[in-house]
């Protein structure tokens, strides 16, 4: 009977180690830059005016708008820029979620939800501005201001 010959060991060859790829980041787009300030600007207002400031900020025509608009267009099909404008959009929304979290509940409104969800409600009627006739906002801002409990009295 013959004897099973032994198979050779394969030892792996040692790799080259490779070199590092240098990745340059993309540059921020002016929407970023705007989103980032925006929630620069109302993590330490009071929630009635942390509204109007969103709403001033997506109020029809301006630059705001236009901005997002043209780097979600710019966007597609690009994953990193995509992801980099998600991401300053979260973080206006997580800026706002700072706010209803630091109000009394009491004082958060007709809209009993959790300050997350609340933020995100908020922050995408604010965005819906954008797409409303111009004399309609005021109207719009103050419905938001009814539904959180910051209206002004008699009004």
């Amino acid at each position: 009977m013959k004897r099973a010959r032994k198979r050779p060991v394969k030892r792996p060859r040692p790799r080259a180690p490779r070199r590092p790829t240098h990745v340059t980041p993309p540059r921020p787009t002016p929407a970023e830059k705007r989103l980032l300030g925006l929630a620069r600007e109302i993590v330490r207002l009071p929630l009635a005016a942390a509204l109007e400031t969103l709403a001033a900020a997506w109020a029809p025509g301006g630059p705001l708008l236009y901005d997002v608009a043209t780097a979600w267009t710019e966007s597609r099909g690009n994953k990193t820029s995509a992801l980099a404008l998600a991401w300053a959009r979260e973080q206006v929304r997580l800026s706002l979620q700072e706010i209803i979290e630091a109000t009394p509940k009491d004082k958060r409104g007709r809209i009993d939800a959790t300050p997350g969800t609340l933020a995100w409600v908020l922050l995408a009627a604010c965005e819906a501005l954008a797409h409303e006739p111009p004399s309609a906002v005021a109207d719009r801002v103050h419905a938001l201001l009814e539904l959180t409990g910051h209206a002004a009295p008699g009004d």
